[in-house]
């Protein structure tokens, strides 16, 4: 039988440890780490997650601030707002959330945040720096990944690890993450994605299998190899029903450790931010 990694335990844990380094930081430098977050318009799934980040926050003693601007809000007004907090010292991460109104450039409104508060890691500069080795920021979801990775003492160093999906929120910087020369990567990887010919062939072939391309039970259970770890980073709303990109059941008795969803990565994503976000309070305070 598998063993069944629970994202909410780690996250909990997490948590409470993020929380006292968040109060030491408080005492010290007398300044509170500040998250901004911008969002425009009404996208229902934009402002659960608004919300959810808001929590997040309130947990580890982090201030938030959440700028809502409307959905006929211009790119220049955006990219005023957004110089504005990348000057105010009191601000230590800006987020941007997506997806933004068509007549709004994304790529260009990712540049205008700072690199220094970029805590979400989507500036090219961080791209580039987690590409050379030398990462401002690690992008939280696969900054989540990775520290599933390290606390439950999953090797995949010398492994061969295929990751399904390759976007600039998972795949791409996951690969680059366990290509570093560090603990728990040194990875062999193959990057696999949704048009790739005979995906199973793949798949059948990982120690390490991380599935992240946004298709309901895409893996099944003749596509996992025997005694795999697979780590499910997708979530899909199915009748109502929250599912991975794994079949879960169907290969809950074929592979070692498994990540569930709900409850397996997701969970640990958000503290990755506010982790992101204090270690941006910190560096802010070392420049001044």
């Amino acid at each position: 039988m598998a063993k069944i990694i629970d994202g909410r335990k780690i996250a909990k844990e997490f948590n409470e440890s993020l929380k006292v380094e968040v109060e030491e930081f408080v005492k010290k430098n007398k300044l509170i780490p500040k998250l901004a977050v911008v969002i425009i318009g009404k996208d229902p799934a934009s402002l659960f997650y608004v919300k959810m980040i808001s929590r997040a926050c309130e947990k580890v003693s982090i201030n938030f601030e959440k700028y809502h601007l409307s959905e006929n809000t211009s790119e220049k007004e955006l990219l005023k707002l957004i110089e504005n907090l990348n000057r105010d010292k009191k601000v230590s991460g800006i987020i941007v959330q997506v997806p933004l109104p068509k007549h709004i450039n994304q790529e260009r409104v990712q540049e205008a945040v700072s690199p220094s508060k970029d805590v979400d890691c989507f500036n090219p500069i961080n791209m580039g720096r987690l590409a050379l080795g030398k990462p401002e920021f690690l992008p939280c979801t696969p900054y989540a990944v990775y520290e599933l990775i390290r606390r439950e003492n999953i090797r995949v160093e010398g492994r061969h690890t295929v990751i399904v999906g390759r976007s600039s929120i998972v795949g791409k910087p996951m690969a680059l993450i366990l290509l570093q020369k560090e603990l728990h990567a040194n990875a062999t990887l193959t990057v696999c994605h949704s048009r790739t010919k005979d995906l199973a062939y793949y798949t059948r072939q990982a120690d390490v299998l991380i599935v992240a391309v946004g298709i309901p039970e895409i893996i099944k259970k003749n596509m996992v190899k025997e005694g795999a770890v697979v780590i499910d980073v997708g979530t899909n709303e199915v009748e109502g029903k929250l599912v991975g990109d794994v079949a879960y059941e169907e290969v809950l008795d074929k592979v070692s450790v498994i990540t569930p969803v709900p409850g397996g990565v997701g969970p640990i994503t958000n503290i990755m931010l506010m982790k992101n976000t204090l270690e941006a309070a910190k560096k802010l305070v070392v420049s001044e």
